[in-house]
């Protein structure tokens, strides 16, 4: 069962070949059996996904009709709520923090029958590259349990890439769903900004956060894509638009299609993959796409314009938490300040702290002109700058990441590892719909990724784009040998 699509899950279980509650069992023998290894999963939500299921069950007996995901279970990312059940965002401040709303992508979900297994690890409040700075526990990569599956939603790739469910849910400020889908094998998808609601995800940068799916496959990604793609009145950011058939767009023909590299900025890819690249780039032609120079030169400013804004939006959300309201409380404080401080200075970790000093630092009324209007700035012309690379072709290619992933502990340089996501920020800062696919393996047999960026609004076209390469290389059915087998 644990090699099935969700695609495939769903199908099964509408013809009746399998039950809700066998899969439900399945999903979590499986968790129980490989993820002590993996650490993908903080929390199990047991209880309430054997419950869905017999209901499901009970609901097709029935014959009611079912839900576009009936029976397929999906894992959402410790900093998307689900009501009733604890968000800790990977950090001891919320360890004791129970939501009392659902968000509106899991309520989507759940309304179309999906089986909601649990939370998955992260970096603390999702500000990371490697998810080594979860208070809780280090996740590890399916491919090499020495090494990081990425970062912020390490949990949830991890998750998808051992197995343990078809779909998982993560959310993306710089790259966070991207860069770990590279890193583990598989299909991550960033949708353009507000085309799907951010109600009920903690927030780190508002401006540049958004929810997206991992998948094995692009095909399920279209599928998950047609639920969660729905205006929301809660999210004053969320586009009430008409949600497009992403499934009908999907077709192997590249014919007319035009996609544009920008060649100058891919000196940061090591050998491996930067010789992958360039297979892409000609499974591309053979597929009929041209492929054009466009110049995206001012993606070289695009890290330093991110570290002023994200710190800066962290800084702003961050303040709510002081221990008054909700969150962890310090017990030694004795006045009003010292509750703040002493809180906040026990419940957040180093790499949250660091931001938040940053962040206020670039706000201050001596360098707020400096610092932040001016990054703000460049961000408008990086709009300005893909708009015009868009005249020229329907979609940017990159790499996703510039080196598989590394080994857990190796990277201790804040800036070196800010850098991972020098390919993937851009496409937050412009609020671009943006995928990375598995795009082959690395000279150490670790998995590469290959992102495709669209103009807003064209995420139909971006998963066209993908499921097009998929078809013709197939990278993405490769499972971890390690995890290729029943949990018995």
């Amino acid at each position: 069962m644990y090699k099935l699509s969700a695609t495939e899950l769903k199908e099964l279980f509408s013809k009746g070949e399998i039950s809700a509650k066998e899969i439900a069992q399945n999903t979590l023998k499986r968790i129980e059996k490989f993820d002590p290894e993996v650490g993908a999963f903080l929390h199990v939500h047991k209880d309430r996904m054997l419950q869905k299921a017999e209901s499901l069950d009970k609901k097709k007996q029935s014959g009611e009709k079912l839900g576009s995901l009936a029976g397929v279970p999906i894992a959402i990312k410790d900093n998307i709520h689900i009501n009733g059940t604890i968000t800790t965002c990977g950090s001891k401040f919320l360890s004791n923090y129970k939501a009392v709303f659902d968000s509106t992508v899991c309520r989507l979900l759940e309304e179309e029958d999906a089986l909601l297994i649990g939370k998955t690890n992260l970096d603390e409040f999702a500000m990371g590259s490697s998810t080594e700075n979860s208070a809780y526990q280090k996740t590890r990569n399916p491919w090499d349990l020495a090494c990081t599956p990425g970062g912020s939603s390490g949990g949830s790739s991890a998750a998808v890439a051992a197995r343990f469910c078809p779909i998982s849910f993560g959310s993306d400020t710089g790259g966070s769903i991207r860069q770990p889908a590279s890193f583990t094998g598989i299909v991550g998808f960033k949708p353009t900004y507000g085309r799907v609601s951010r109600y009920g995800l903690v927030a780190f940068a508002s401006s540049l956060d958004q929810i997206g799916p991992f998948s094995t496959t692009v095909t399920d990604t279209a599928l998950v894509m047609q639920v969660i793609s729905k205006g929301c009145d809660r999210d004053s950011t969320s586009i009430h638009a008409k949600t497009p058939d992403y499934l009908a767009a999907l077709s192997p023909s590249l014919k007319d299609f035009t996609i544009g590299v920008p060649w100058h900025f891919l000196e940061q890819l090591n050998e491996d993959a930067k010789q992958n690249f360039l297979a892409s780039v000609e499974v591309y032609k053979q597929l009929g796409a041209k492929i054009v120079d466009v110049d995206l030169d001012i993606l070289s400013h695009s890290i330093a314009v991110y570290y002023v804004l994200a710190t800066a939006e962290a800084s702003t959300n961050l303040a709510r938490f002081d221990g008054v309201r909700y969150g962890v409380r310090s017990p030694k404080a004795t006045n009003l300040e010292e509750l703040y401080d002493l809180s906040r200075q026990d419940g957040f970790g180093a790499e949250v702290k660091n931001r938040i000093l940053l962040g206020t630092y670039v706000l201050s009324s001596g360098f707020k002109d400096a610092y932040y209007k001016k990054a703000q700035q460049v961000r408008a012309l990086m709009i300005q700058k893909f708009k015009d690379a868009f005249l020229k072709c329907n979609l940017v290619m990159l790499p996703t990441a510039p080196f598989p992933a590394f080994k857990l502990g190796a990277i201790q340089d804040p800036l070196q590892m800010y850098l991972q996501d020098v390919y993937t920020i851009a496409a937050n800062l412009v609020g671009a719909p943006a995928i990375s696919i598995p795009s082959g393996f690395s000279s150490n047999n670790m998995p590469l990724g290959l992102q495709l960026i669209g103009p807003q609004m064209h995420d139909k076209e971006v998963l066209s784009a993908a499921y097009a390469y998929e078809q013709a290389t197939g990278y993405g059915k490769k499972i971890p040998a390690h995890f290729d087998k029943e949990a018995l």
